[in-house]
């Protein structure tokens, strides 16, 4: 398994993590199989969207803002309740099928980290299993 780190400068924002999953997939040693991405945190979570045009991400964030705002009847007394329902719509993990040594994905998809809860310094944890 493999850990990543990444450093958050705002409070939301999506960072494309493709290129360092496929580095660890192309290291593994691994021709068809499963990578498995895994973000250990209640108010990130990880996705798979379009990369071509980064005006999605921010689609995605401004939908997501609009319909839990930062600020609510929320009972958490941290302050963060729309990081953690956030996080838990988008989900915490994901799978990409492994395929002649890489990752199965669509023309148009990438795969991003989504800070929820920023700035903050986050890991992602990635395996990859296979023959």
């Amino acid at each position: 398994m493999k850990e990543l780190r990444i450093s958050t400068d705002k409070r939301a924002g999506f960072t494309d993590i493709t290129a360092e999953i496929r580095s660890v997939v192309g290291n593994s040693g691994v021709k068809d199989g499963l990578c498995i991405v895994f973000i250990p945190h209640t108010t990130a979570a990880v996705t798979i969207n379009e990369n071509a045009d980064p005006d999605v991400q921010e689609d995605i964030l401004d939908f997501l803002n609009d319909r839990i705002p930062e600020r609510g009847s929320y009972r958490h007394a941290e302050g963060n309740s729309d990081a953690h329902i956030k996080s838990s719509l988008l989900g915490t993990s994901l799978n990409v099928i492994i395929k002649d040594a890489s990752l199965v994905l669509g023309t148009w998809q990438g795969i991003y980290f989504c800070e929820f809860d920023g700035p903050r310094e986050r890991k992602v944890w990635i395996d990859v299993i296979g023959k």
